[in-house]
């Protein structure tokens, strides 16, 4: 028997607002740049890229581009985004250890 398999797509998992918040919460915590990028980009797919670059002014490509795990985004790269897909960046103390 031959199995099939897609690649997973986080994407068509980020149905609500609160499956969106939670996973870039567990993203953030972590503290890996490349994951951050990455998610945001994820988030950004799930929520139509298209929209979220008419709203930041900048083109798909470059979101795509900035938002994979290989790039690099500015921090107005990731304001803009965060801002277009209704969060916001914030910072907080670490809790003690």
């Amino acid at each position: 028997m031959v199995i099939h398999t897609k690649p997973f797509d986080a994407a068509e998992y980020l149905e609500t607002e609160e499956d969106i918040a939670a996973y870039l919460k567990e993203v953030f915590e972590a503290g890996n740049a490349a994951l951050i990028a990455a998610a945001l980009g994820t988030v950004a797919r799930a929520r139509g890229i298209s929209g979220i670059a008419k709203e930041t002014g900048l083109t798909r490509e470059t979101l795509y581009r900035a938002l994979s795990p290989e790039g690099n985004p500015t921090l107005s790269t990731l304001a803009a985004v965060t801002d277009a897909l209704g969060f916001r960046l914030s910072i907080e103390p670490k809790e003690a250890a």
